[in-house]
């Protein structure tokens, strides 16, 4: 039996998916009819906890806070082990402070929502089982059939999603360690293929981007929209708008890297004007394209480590769960350098979940992740806030995961932690990223990261002898193929932004350092990646793979723009590199100078800062290292300052001098540079020339620096290097169905590479409510009448015709 932490290569189990999805009126189940896919969980999980007995359970549907509800006939009290025994439903009426040992839910526990209630324990599980222990990972899945379907499922329920927790009250729960337990598992919330909600009063926005300026001092902020659910006595975090540029951890206590972030609480509320408790210390941009953020930190629901000093808690829900988190707040979770043992964590649940979301979720001070998406498919993870953690925020763990959303989730300050025992992928050093995947066959949209460590943003896989790149993947046919996961193309990365980081904005490598691998997706399926913004950083973007379309870039205040290139069938479009004072468009792998296939940047704007100095705006590569290199641009405008030493647009790399050793030189063109037609071949004065090259070379400043030289020619085409072609259909979620009457009404999102033009739910044209990121997420939903209906089944189509065939299929079990 494999530790329920890995999954051993060639050996992966496929079995038909069964999952629940929870609504006020009924139950609904999920039915994959093919295989689930991804990462599938033993039927009993190996621990060496002793089994163990509860000191009390209940014996009837009751209050918790009613003696007669128990055996013995009294209310829990501190150091007990609970059961909430199999077909009673105890209503939790209570805020004790009293700490219990192990609260065990084989039935239903409700929490109340006409007061406030708070429940401080060591154990918090939900599965159907009877035998005790104090595993805080391991679960007892012998009441759940090998296909996923439940003979029973037992219940947590802090709030619904029709019926949260109402913002007058709150609901706490607290975990504690207590003596005795594993320190690496316990204290926990884990769900063992049983039902967990959490959910508290909505937020119209969880974040916003400021309405003007904050300079030090002011001790109002305005934000740019109006927002319902903040309350007085809020706490919020304004983002830091400053890269101080000492490239240290954000964590520690050095000076010059303190970060630019600031929490206070919020003492008035005038309309998106927020009166706070102290004035703020740091200036935060509110005007222009370049903004900083305001968030809001608190939730009328939260679970939190009791002790954040001590021994953290983590939480988790396993394969075959249902449920989900929303406007709730985790805080001060995760176990520092252990494997699994996360905030929030999404554990190997493969399809199994399809239709969980979290969201508006307020994860703070996590010394381990925000969120981590493991092994899982068709989650959605959106409107959230990051706040502080050690090691990346939003993780993608094994390069398993895909058709995942990341929809305008916010990340602030993911420290640099130490690599995890046994952890899956080879090539991560945890460094710090808010965002971080391996499988490029997911949706990232609409984010943004601040003043985390290492990057902002961060996808990467690598082959090596730790890792093996062939994973099982849905494809276009809707069934499940091996395939190598370095090849997969970008789903949709889209209108994301990076500011203040410590050090990279955005990294898009797939290969090694030190030994290029030259793998990535083909020419008809590149990686896209659209209208990304990175600002106030030391390296802005990184695209260091093959096959690439980056369309719609800005890079503000950077030291270097686009830095260590892998040039080869590299498509820029509309590039605004701004105020960047180092090395704006950088060289073929930067100092290694090696170019391994052509490029083209159409649309390239410089602006700023480039008086002085003999470093170019553009370096060239020194070695054509195929043969194959080439680069083209066109519609290049420079704006310099008002300082007349200018410095040049194409010379060879102001960094570390390469000799080359190429047979031939990589030749840049500019098109229409002298006008319609004429264009401009720049050429490395220090590389070997083409013997058969009749043109005529020179010296043209500011063109040209001193390590190139120009000749205009005619008759060369601006080539196409891409033929991106449209070949995989959308991927639909249903998140709620709610029966009023004698009508359902059926809600969801689909997310696609392309545009989504129709959904449909059982035949029915569903209407789309709300489009974001050129129609590429949607967010729709239908009314089907009561009478007769058994079975739901959502799938969408796009504009290119692509048809969801692995459609999302419930059953209505009355």
């Amino acid at each position: 039996m494999l530790p329920h932490h890995q999954i051993q290569k060639g050996s992966i189990v496929f079995r038909p998916a069964v999952t629940t999805l929870s609504v006020a009126c009924c139950w609904f189940q999920i039915l994959s009819l093919s295989s689930p896919g991804w990462g599938a969980e033993p039927a009993d999980h190996q621990h060496h906890h002793a089994h163990l007995k509860f000191s009390i359970r209940s014996i009837k549907s009751g209050d918790w806070s009613a003696a007669e509800t128990w055996l013995p006939a009294r209310v829990p009290q501190a150091g007990d082990r609970v059961l909430i025994a199999a077909d009673t439903h105890v209503h939790y009426d209570v805020a004790n402070q009293h700490v219990l040992r192990l609260v065990q839910v084989v039935g239903t526990l409700e929490f109340a929502r006409d007061r406030n209630t708070e429940l401080h324990v060591g154990l918090l599980k939900v599965q159907n089982s009877n035998v005790c222990s104090e595993s805080g990972f391991a679960c007892d899945f012998r009441g759940l059939q090998r296909e996923g379907k439940h003979l029973h499922r037992p219940q947590l329920l802090v709030g619904t999603p029709t019926d949260p927790i109402p913002a007058k009250h709150t609901a706490k729960i607290r975990l504690h360690y207590l003596h005795g337990m594993d320190k690496k598992d316990a204290p926990a919330m884990v769900c063992c293929g049983a039902r967990m909600e959490i959910h508290g009063s909505p937020l119209s926005r969880t974040w916003v981007k400021l309405g003007a300026s904050v300079e030090p001092g002011d001790q109002q902020v305005t934000l740019a929209s109006r927002v319902t659910g903040w309350q007085v006595g809020d706490e919020v975090l304004v983002t830091g708008s400053l890269h101080k540029g000492s490239n240290r951890s954000f964590r520690g206590e050095y000076p010059e890297q303190q970060p630019q972030s600031e929490t206070r609480v919020i003492t008035r509320i005038d309309g998106p004007t927020l009166t706070l408790n102290q004035p703020l210390e740091n200036v935060h941009f509110g005007a222009g394209s370049y903004r900083s953020e305001v968030a809001n930190l608190s939730r009328n629901v939260s679970i939190a480590s009791a002790d954040p000093q001590g021994v953290r808690g983590h939480t988790l829900y396993h394969r075959h769960s249902a449920g989900g988190i929303s406007y709730a707040r985790f805080a001060h979770l995760g176990k520092e350098g252990v494997l699994g043992r996360y905030a929030i964590h999404y554990h190997l649940v493969g399809e199994s979940m399809r239709g969980s979301q979290v969201r508006g979720v307020a994860i703070v001070d996590s010394h381990n992740r925000w969120i981590t998406i493991h092994g899982t498919q068709y989650l959605i993870v959106r409107d959230c806030v990051g706040y502080q953690s050690v090691g990346h925020g939003y993780f993608l763990e094994d390069a398993t995961e895909a058709y995942n959303l990341l929809d305008r989730n916010l990340g602030v300050q993911a420290y640099a932690g130490k690599r995890l025992p046994q952890q899956v992928l080879p090539f991560d050093p945890n460094d710090g990223a808010a965002f971080w995947w391996t499988n490029a066959r997911n949706s990232i949209v609409r984010n943004v990261s601040c003043e985390n460590d290492e990057y902002g943003f961060r996808y990467d896989c690598q082959d090596s002898s730790g890792f093996d790149a062939q994973i099982p993947l849905r494809a276009q046919d809707g069934k499940i193929h091996t395939v190598d996961v370095r090849r997969v193309p970008t789903f949709r990365f889209e209108d994301n932004e990076a500011h203040t980081e410590g050090l990279y904005g955005m990294v898009f490598a797939g290969n090694r350092r030190t030994e290029q691998q030259r793998i990535g997706p083909d020419r008809q399926h590149p990686h896209v990646l659209r209208k990304l913004k990175i600002w106030q950083v030391h390296y802005a973007l990184r695209p260091q793979v093959p096959q690439m379309l980056m369309d719609d870039v800005a890079i503000e205040h950077a030291v270097y723009g686009v830095y260590r290139p892998m040039f080869d069938h590299h498509v820029y479009r509309n590039v605004r590199i701004h105020n960047t004072s180092g090395e704006p468009f950088n060289r073929a792998l930067d100092d290694d100078s090696n170019q391994y296939g052509p490029f083209t940047v159409d649309g390239l704007s410089f602006v700023g800062f480039y008086e002085g100095g003999s470093m170019p705006l553009i370096q060239m590569s020194d070695n054509n290292v195929t043969g194959e290199a080439v680069s083209h641009f066109r519609n290049v405008q420079v704006t310099h300052s008002r300082d007349e030493r200018r410095r040049p647009w194409f010379s060879r790399g102001g960094g570390r001098q390469v000799t080359p050793t190429s047979q031939r030189d990589v030749p840049y063109y500019l098109h229409d540079h002298f006008g319609p037609g004429r264009h401009a071949k720049i050429v490395n004065a220090a590389a070997r020339r083409d013997d058969g090259d009749p043109l005529q070379y020179r010296d043209d400043s500011p063109l040209t620096g001193k390590g190139a030289q120009v000749a205009e020619m005619s008759r060369i085409k601006f080539p196409q290097l891409l033929d991106p072609v449209d070949d995989l259909p959308p991927a639909t979620v249903v998140t709620a169905i709610q029966r009023t009457g004698d009508v359902y009404t059926i809600r969801g999102v689909s997310h696609d590479n392309g545009e989504i033009t129709r959904v449909l739910v059982n035949g029915q044209v569903a209407q789309i409510v709300h489009s974001a990121v050129r129609g590429g997420v949607v967010d729709w939903e239908t009314q089907l009448p009561a009478t007769g209906l058994t079975e739901v089944t959502a799938a969408a189509i796009d504009a290119a015709g692509n048809a969801e065939t692995h459609h999302h299929t419930l059953t209505i079990a009355k």
